[in-house]
């Protein structure tokens, strides 16, 4: 049997609490309650404690419902957390103003968006909105930023095409290309691959592994693609459906079991040695 990247001699057991390192730069989070004021939900997760550092790919995962849109859409400030701090390079991210996080963080949703008569160069350039003040007009210097994020993304050939006649995976490496044009500290993706067929998915999780580590940023994605994610990642968020969070590296939580602890069903089981998911009855 072919062996799993991580799967290369003993391994010493995963951790079973998660063990964030709070000193240095990166994206930090303490004791943090995420979920909803006004709806019957109320708190989705609580003492949630992890970090993730500039230069790696930090997959975040756990099955339907467990929180994951929930806890990136609190980072990204799109909702208000319930609790606990939100460290940015050690500064707070809930105390900055809409502009001031626009410069540091950056957001790709799994929402489809309508983006009208477009072109992929005019999409991409959006993101420069937070650096060109109320006029909007674009600077040699801000075309030159979007120019290198399309480029970074293997999606400068797509300039001159309209948004519409562009596949999933065009649309997608543009719409990562718009986040890059803000030249955030962070990128946080709410399941970027969600719409890609098999090659496509590999392409953008290797591209968001590559961006992490030649741009020095922090990027954080969430993801339904576990065997994927456990083959890339370089650090791996667990929810594990039940309120529950472990990290650690993807060798770490499949030592552990902890993995199998959140996906394993009555059909399928994740075989750690394999590093992929059979079917029981096989």
């Amino acid at each position: 049997m072919t062996r799993a990247p991580w799967n290369r001699g003993p391994t010493a057991p995963g951790p079973t609490a998660p063990r964030p390192d709070e000193s240095g730069p990166g994206l930090v989070l303490r004791e943090a309650a995420v979920g909803y004021r006004h709806r019957g939900a109320g708190t989705v997760l609580d003492g949630v404690t992890v970090s993730a550092r500039p230069g790696g790919l930090t997959a975040l995962l756990g099955p339907n419902g467990a929180g994951k849109s929930t806890l990136l859409r609190t980072i990204a400030g799109l909702q208000p957390p319930l609790g606990g701090e939100f460290l940015l390079d050690a500064a707070d991210l809930t105390a900055l103003g809409p502009e001031q996080r626009a410069r540091l963080l950056a957001v790709v949703l799994t929402e489809r968006i309508e983006v009208g008569l477009l072109s992929a160069w005019e999409l991409a350039a959006l993101g420069r909105h937070p650096h060109t003040g109320r006029g909007g007009a674009l600077r040699p210097a801000d075309r030159a930023v979007v120019a290198t994020a399309l480029a970074s993304v293997g999606a400068d050939h797509l300039t001159a095409r309209p948004v519409g006649e562009l596949s999933d995976g065009e649309r997608q490496r543009v719409l990562i290309a718009r986040a890059l044009a803000q030249e955030p500290r962070l990128l946080l993706l709410d399941e970027p691959t969600a719409f890609l067929d098999a090659p496509s998915r590999v392409s953008v999780t290797g591209l968001l592994r590559r961006l992490a580590r030649d741009r020095d940023m922090i990027v954080v994605t969430s993801t339904h693609d576990v065997d994927l994610a456990l083959r890339v990642a370089d650090h791996v968020w667990l929810l594990d459906g039940r309120g529950g969070l472990r990290c650690g590296t993807p060798a770490e939580l499949v030592a552990s079991g902890a993995i199998g602890s959140a996906f394993d069903s009555d059909e399928l089981r994740f075989d750690a040695a394999a590093g992929t998911f059979v079917m029981r009855f096989a």
